[in-house]
């Protein structure tokens, strides 16, 4: 039988993480209970989380709220919306928020120091909406 610690440990890896740099916005409690947010990329992500780095001590089970501004993704992508009908003419459609950002929240399962001096490299699991956008990873370019 195999022990629970270690099924879990293999459910968290089922997803391979991809290397990518993206704006993040993380919001939350550091290790002293002191309010912070702050604005950093992530190291990689996959669907069901993602690793930062960060100067603030938070620690292995804190809960953080965490933003992915897409913003300039969705607005390269914006078509225009044809309507039937001379009384509507072209118009570009509005994009809506869900469409531009990601927020989510993640609850802290790593935390080891960074190449940088002072940061930590925290990995965050998504405990509210999962990513789902998909993207190359900048090592494979």
């Amino acid at each position: 039988m195999v022990p629970l610690a270690s099924t879990t440990v293999s459910k968290q890896r089922s997803e391979r993480r991809i290397a990518v740099r993206l704006p993040l916005k993380v919001r939350g409690r550091d290790a002293h209970g002191v309010a912070f947010e702050e604005e950093t990329s992530s190291e990689n992500l996959c669907r069901n989380g993602a690793a930062f780095v960060t100067r603030f001590d938070v620690a292995i089970g804190s809960d953080l709220e965490i933003r992915i501004p897409l913003t300039q993704y969705a607005s390269r992508r914006a078509q225009p919306e044809r309507h039937a009908g001379p009384a509507h003419g072209n118009r570009f459609s509005a994009a809506r928020n869900s469409d531009t950002d990601f927020a989510t929240h993640g609850r802290v399962v790593h935390v080891c120091d960074s190449e940088s001096r002072g940061e930590k490299l925290v990995g965050v699991q998504f405990t509210g909406p999962r990513f789902l956008r998909v993207f190359r990873s900048e090592s494979a370019a």
